[in-house]
């Protein structure tokens, strides 16, 4: 029986799970680095453990040195194979599999073996899509894990909701380990910093043989200052080149990729609102996690608008939705977001503190002729009820009531 680590539930992602424990399908939970990823296998082992307790666990994790012969899918294939046990249930768990070359192959062996229950977890979009659905199409599903939402920061850093709560999570994000370091600004920083490197060092720099370091932590940076506006990879390569960084809008598109791929940033196209059209030009850029931009760049009170922003779509894709910037006509939507039958239109703004700015806000939204539910959120303390139908909430609420 295999120890499992303490770990603190996150129901929302168990929930997505449990349906499938037991079942031959794969289960494989994706997401950035360091957030918490490797717990939500431990509860799914520490359920398993409680309901079969003759189980045989095989658990390897690919960032422990006791796995570093395991590098390709023969490799693994041979190491279970020493581990198994035929006459019991085998639960298989490989965390960050991404790290295992042509590891599919082994995972279709596997499967192909009804004595299995498979679990992995991974940090490359492009790997575990790619070749999962080349080799497994249709025998694995995916759960998208986020950092925490803003209930769940609450609840691992075991405070209430207020403003000074909110400015924590926004300043020092939702990476879960945060709860195991000394409460002090600069703990917290050195960790991030080390998330960052670890990130862009072994996950981009190293798997995709990037030459230009420099370029790519420029590019970051560039992201982090205009988070929340729109871009395209040409204005990325003008700017880069006025600052004597000369590199072609091809170059540029891919490092984006690339960033992608980690669950570093998540790209945002533009929708017609209207006319349904995706655009294909011009994009917004939004961070997994606001705590790693300011490991980058120092949490500003000027920028609030821009982390407000992020913090809205965050809560949207933890939430499920698929998330795209609206345009109706000139104007501009911030977030039109979509789940199963389920629209919401969203407008952000830091504060409306005069009728121009209220006019602005209320009037975007108020162009669009349809029933959904239509919002504004804002920082302002007397956010609350709505106009012509249109709901204003502050963000708290938003953050911990939507």
């Amino acid at each position: 029986m295999i120890k499992v680590k303490d770990y603190i539930p996150r129901p929302k992602y168990f929930k997505q799970v449990e349906p499938f424990i037991g079942n031959s399908l794969i289960k494989i939970f994706t997401g950035q680095r360091r957030v918490g990823k490797s717990y939500i296998l431990y509860q799914v082992m520490d359920e398993i453990q409680k309901r079969d307790k003759t189980a045989k666990l095989i658990y390897i994790n690919k960032e422990d040195y006791e796995f570093d012969d395991i590098n390709n899918y023969k490799d693994l294939i041979n190491y279970v194979n020493r581990n198994l046990d035929k006459k019991k249930n085998n639960c298989l768990f490989i965390d960050e599999i991404q790290d295992i070359e042509e590891f599919e192959k082994a995972l279709r062996h596997f499967q192909n073996n009804d004595n299995f229950d498979i679990y992995c977890t991974g940090s490359n979009s492009k790997l575990l899509s790619g070749e999962l659905s080349t080799f497994l199409a249709g025998r694995f599903i995916q759960i998208r894990i986020f950092a925490l939402s803003y209930p769940e920061f609450l609840s691992f850093h075991q405070v209430e909701d207020s403003n000074d709560s909110l400015l924590s999570y926004i300043k020092y994000g939702g990476l879960p380990h945060l709860i195991n370091l000394k409460k002090q600004e600069e703990v917290y920083y050195e960790y991030l910093n080390n998330v960052f490197n670890s990130i862009v060092l072994r996950d981009i720099v190293m798997r995709y043989n990037i030459r230009n370091v420099n370029f790519l932590q420029d590019l970051i940076h560039f992201i982090a200052e205009n988070t929340g506006s729109l871009v395209s990879a040409k204005r990325i390569s003008d700017y880069l080149k006025s600052q004597n960084i000369n590199l072609s809008t091809r170059m540029v598109l891919e490092y984006l990729s690339h960033l992608q791929s980690v669950f570093f940033i998540d790209r945002v196209k533009r929708t017609d609102v209207i006319g349904k059209k995706i655009f294909e030009i011009g994009e917004k850029y939004y961070f997994e996690d606001t705590g790693l931009r300011h490991a980058l760049i120092p949490y500003n009170q000027k920028d609030i608008g821009k982390i407000l922003e992020n913090l809205i779509y965050h809560h949207l894709k933890y939430k499920g939705f698929k998330v795209y910037v609206g345009k109706i006509e000139d104007l501009e939507i911030d977030f039109v977001a979509a789940k199963q039958n389920e629209k919401i239109y969203i407008q952000a703004a830091y504060l409306i503190p005069d009728e121009k700015t209220h006019k602005r806000e209320f009037g975007n939204l108020l162009k669009i002729k349809d029933n959904y539910t239509k919002m504004v959120i804002s920082m302002d303390e007397m956010a609350s009820g709505n106009f012509k139908g249109i709901e204003h909430w502050h963000i708290r609420k938003f953050l911990t009531r939507f």
